[in-house]
Parts: structure tokens; C-alpha cells; sequence
């Protein structure tokens, strides 16, 4: 008898640590089942994603570069989050018809959720970054009710991802301006709720660190790396050695996991302390 599964494409994918993280999900809910990836060329997508449609025991797919954008034509149907923002990162199958979803965003908000339930009168985000990522993250923290700040080497770029947000609550920037020195008085934080946000690829291990000075950031707010290897990127260690709560890039990582989990396996991932802890060990070996 074959077992059911769900699996993660991406040009490359060896990569991946989505199949730790689902495969010990697996193990620890007792569920018979497993967690592939599958390395898949662009030209080879569409008869690989036709491939699966027959198949009883395929559970859907997570999706990663380069085939966000290239994957939708492809599919039946569209989650409206996905399709604001335009890329698909999960695929479930319902009742013979493909269904896309994007779990990044609801994924980059989950380790905020707790600050997300408080009221504020302002908050604001500074987005680095005009990829995939960060196009995803404005979108997530727009609807959250936040201010935007994108910065890009390319500002045409940053204003394509603002483009449908009303313009007198974003602001688009070179990424350099954040090197620079402010002379700005902060004062104290107050009601407010700001984020930084690495959304690039700089700090990752191999890559360029990002030069941010630390003057353009107010005081208390929360820095967040997309970027999970190293998992603590030169940013974050400058953010906490200035009294920045932190946030990692595999928080993003295993809140997406969470939602497309559910998806494929019709039951909550667990999320205890003792879980968690399992997973970042074996995420990070």
C-alpha cells in the first residue's frame, strides 16, 4: 500500500529544510506519511505539476524559487492573499481542482502575533528589500495596518511593490540610505510599533553583509532576518547588541510550515515549547 505524501519543488532544492520540519511533524503526530522535494526545472514544471493530479496519495506541494510566479497558470484556482500578492508557495488538491495559497505571508506574522493584539497608534515598517520576500511581506504587514518604508538598489522596483497601496502611507527609498548616518532624535518609543525587516539575501552565509546603520532604526523596535543560514546574520547580532528584540529567519520559515502542514494533513502541526525546540535542533544540524 503506498503512503500518502507531500512534497516541496524548487530549482534548486537539496537545500530544503522543509523536509525535516514536515518529517518530524510526521513522527511526532504518529502519522503514516511522508515529505519529499523534487528537484524541477522550469521547463519541466507544467508536466510535473499535471503529473500529480491523478495521483490518490499526493497531498499538495510547497513551492519554492523559482516557480512562485510561474506555478499559477498553472492551477485551478487561486486564494485571493495569493493572488494579491501575486506568487503561490502551496498547492492542496480539493475535490480534483488545484488551489494555490501563499502561507509566506501568515507565516512571516506568526512569531508577531502577540504584538500584532495590541493597539497602537502608529506603526510602521521598514522594508529591505524589492524580491519575492519582500513583496510578500509589504502585503502582510499592510493589512496589518502599518505604514511602509520599502528600500531597493532600484527604487522603480520598490514602487512597483507599493504601487496598490494608498501613497500617502508608503515611502520608497534606496537601500543605501539605510547605510547612512541619521541626526534625527527619536525620543522615546511611545504607543507605536516599528519593524525593520531584512528582506534581501545579504547576511547569508556566502553573500555580502547588509550595512545598516543603526541610527535609522527607533529605539525598541523589532528586527527581523528573513534569512535563516547563519542563523543569527551580522544584523541580528548588531540589533541585540543595541537592545533590539530579535526575530530569526526560521520563525518565518516554521510559521508558513505550520499553515501548509494543515493543509496537506487535514491537522495542526504541534507548537509546544518542547517541539519547537526539537525542531530548530534538527533544522540547524
Amino acid at each position: 500500500m503506498n503512503r500518502p505524501y507531500a512534497e516541496v519543488i524548487g530549482d534548486p532544492i537539496a537545500h530544503s529544510k522543509s523536509p525535516v520540519m514536515h518529517g518530524l511533524w510526521l513522527e511526532q503526530l504518529g502519522i503514516d506519511a511522508e515529505y519529499r522535494r523534487a528537484h524541477v526545472r522550469p521547463e519541466d514544471l507544467a508536466s510535473f505539476v499535471a503529473g500529480r493530479r491523478g495521483d490518490p496519495d499526493w497531498r499538495g506541494r510547497n513551492v519554492t524559487i523559482p516557480h512562485k510566479q510561474a506555478v499559477m497558470p498553472l492551477l485551478d484556482r487561486i486564494d485571493p492573499v495569493a493572488d494579491a500578492i501575486g506568487a503561490v508557495n502551496t498547492i492542496v488538491p480539493r475535490d480534483g481542482v488545484l488551489v494555490g495559497h501563499n502561507t509566506d505571508a501568515p507565516g512571516f506574522l506568526e512569531p508577531l502575533r502577540p504584538r500584532l493584539a495590541e493597539r497602537h497608534l502608529l506603526r510602521t515598517a521598514r522594508i529591505l528589500g524589492t524580491g519575492g520576500a519582500a513583496r510578500t511581506i509589504a502585503h502582510a504587514l499592510w493589512e496589518e495596518g502599518f505604514t511602509l518604508i520599502v528600500a531597493g538598489r532600484d527604487p522603480a522596483k520598490a514602487q512597483e511593490i507599493v504601487a496598490a497601496f494608498d501613497p500617502g502611507f508608503v515611502h520608497v527609498c534606496t537601500l543605501d540610505t539605510f547605510a547612512q548616518p541619521l541626526d534625527f532624535d527619536w525620543g522615546e518609543a511611545g504607543d507605536r510599533l516599528d519593524l525593520l525587516v531584512n528582506a534581501t539575501s545579504l547576511g547569508m552565509t556566502g553573500r555580502p553583509q547588509l550595512d545598516v546603520d543603526f541610527s535609522n532604526v527607533p529605539p525598541g523596535a523589532i528586527v527581523y532576518d528573513a534569512v535563516y543560514a547563519p542563523l543569527v546574520t551580522p544584523l541580528l547580532a548588531q540589533a541585540r547588541a543595541r537592545g533590539h528584540p530579535t526575530i530569526d529567519g526560521l520563525s518565518m520559515l516554521i510559521g508558513q510550515g505550520r499553515i501548509a502542514f494543515e493543509h496537506f494533513f487535514g491537522v495542526a502541526a504541534p507548537s509546544d515549547g518542547e517541539s519547537d525546540a526539537e525542531l530548530r535542533r534538527r533544522m540547524i544540524a
